[in-house]
């Protein structure tokens, strides 16, 4: 008998890319059985499944209403926790990521299901740099109310022998945050970067999806955090080259360094955040997930963002109907 999946987040970016993988599992034969636990069941997941595929169950909860969980574990044997808050409201994402975690995962104990699987990002480790970075190897040092929320929720997940995965950069259909974040970069310096040679953690979302499920499905004890990005990290020259021409952007100005970019960013701090972070290596190496787990980790960055082009092309024009919200 399949296992029987629960799907926290699965109208938003990562959750829905969950959702697909679930879909797609299998080869063709009938995947798991997924319940799903939307906070507005009028949003499903993007797009249906394969031609066959059962609709999923969908159960209306929210995080911020512990006492609405009640039940969602009952028959769930693995639960994939891709529900996140994130934004600048401090008590918002307190009780979404954090409570409401501590709240999926006592229901999750009650029910006695026996794997819960966490995606959390590497931002709990804080600014950086970090350099072939290995899960136990950096302190977490969260500096936004955001991931502060997320490094409490993986203590849950953690104490109940869950499994925490932390990718960096996520990339793909959905994405409202990294590649448009670079372009915002880009647009306003009005140029490429120099001289920066800094090395970047990414991941596919669709690879991301598969390694969900597969932490979830896995007969391997998989315990404990990993890190889920591309073995091969991507240079910052190399990012923000690709991004500009995967936007055919217009950048007519001379490319400054990095000292250079910050001068002409002064008073935008938001972009400056941005730059920062390029500014320094954020490389998190794999600690044999990716294998232990079965799952392939994709092309590579330039061809699976080239894949995505279309979709950023829309979000950026604004005539995307996507919302990405995880």
């Amino acid at each position: 008998m399949s296992p029987r999946i629960l799907v926290t987040g699965g109208s938003g970016f990562i959750g829905g890319h969950v959702v697909a993988a679930v879909q797609e599992s299998r080869g063709g034969d009938t995947p798991p059985p997924v319940r799903l636990v939307l906070r507005d069941p009028a949003r499903p997941p993007r797009g249906p499944g394969p031609a066959g595929t059962p609709a999923p169950d969908v159960v209306r909860a929210d995080l911020t209403d512990p006492s609405s969980l009640r039940g969602v574990c009952d028959g769930v044997d693995v639960v994939l926790h891709c529900a996140s808050h994130i934004g600048s409201d401090a008590r918002l994402t307190e009780a979404v990521n954090d409570h409401g975690t501590r709240a999926l995962v006592e229901e999750a104990t009650r029910a006695g299901v026996a794997r819960v699987v966490y995606v959390s990002t590497a931002a709990v480790y804080g600014r950086g740099p970090f350099t072939a970075a290995l899960p136990g190897g950096p302190p977490l040092a969260p500096a936004s109310p955001t991931s502060r929320s997320r490094a409490a929720a993986e203590r849950h997940v953690l104490d109940a022998g869950g499994v925490v995965l932390r990718p960096h950069l996520v990339l793909g259909a959905g994405d409202r945050w990294v590649v448009p974040g670079l372009a915002g970069v880009l647009g306003l310096l009005s140029a490429r970067l120099k001289g920066c040679p800094a090395r970047h953690s990414v991941v596919d979302v669709r690879a991301l999806g598969r390694a969900v499920l597969a932490a979830g499905l896995s007969e391997r004890e998989l315990s404990g955090v990993h890190h889920v990005n591309h073995p091969e990290p991507v240079g910052t020259s190399e990012l923000l080259d690709t991004v500009a021409d995967l936007l055919d952007l217009h950048l007519p100005g001379a490319p400054p360094d990095i000292a250079e970019a910050r001068t002409r960013l002064a008073g935008q701090p938001r972009a400056l955040h941005h730059l920062d972070m390029l500014a320094v290596d954020h490389w998190f190496a794999d600690d044999g997930f990716w294998a232990g787990a079965g799952v392939d980790p994709g092309a590579g960055f330039a061809a699976g963002l080239a894949e995505h082009a279309g979709w950023y092309r829309q979000f950026l024009d604004g005539s995307t109907t996507d919302s990405g919200v995880s």
